[in-house]
């Protein structure tokens, strides 16, 4: 089969390596090894480092920027708290002067009309006593010219005109109570 067979030499097994192979492949390996370790891992690990530290500083940014969006959160909330207070506030006081300008408007409204109703009054009054006074000068007038006309004298004297009246008068009022 094999022509190495011929020449004397053991036949080699496939599956057994040779010990040169196995003395160049440790050596490989090895020398590999110390190249991996000596220069690509500190760079590797320095490499994940930095990314750690990148993402670690990018989380605690992250939370620091939420922090600061919480605090501006809630300082907007109170402000809009104070805002609507003062809002309130307002409102209340806008309302509070409205309905004491409309006290005031209705007390000057009342005080006008009182006055008015006081001045008219005085008016009905002064009239009443002009139109009282002229009424008795009137009454008295005819009194006293039927008072002549049944008499058949004249009373033209004015003491006695003016008592006449006053007698009648005074008659005609007591007629008047009763």
């Amino acid at each position: 089969m094999y022509l190495f067979a011929a020449e004397g030499a053991e036949e080699h097994n496939p599956i057994i390596p040779l010990w040169q192979e196995i003395v160049v492949g440790t050596i490989a390996f090895a020398l590999l090894c110390y190249v991996l370790m000596k220069f690509v891992f500190p760079r590797m690990e320095k490499t994940f480092q930095a990314r750690v530290e990148a993402i670690e500083g990018g989380i605690k940014r992250a939370e620091a920027a939420q922090a600061e969006a919480n605090q501006l959160l809630e300082q907007y909330r109170a402000q809009l708290a104070e805002a609507r207070t003062d809002a309130a506030r307002i409102r209340d006081d806008a309302r509070a002067d409205a309905e004491g300008i409309r006290q005031d408007v209705l007390a000057k409204a009342r005080e006008e009309s009182d006055r008015i109703i006081a001045a008219g009054k005085e008016q009905l009054a002064a009239e009443r006593a002009t139109i009282v006074r002229d009424l008795r000068a009137e009454v008295g007038t005819l009194a006293v010219d039927l008072a002549s006309k049944i008499v058949g004298e004249s009373l033209a004297d004015e003491a006695r005109r003016k008592g006449t009246v006053e007698r009648f008068l005074s008659d005609l009022e007591s007629t008047g109570a009763r």
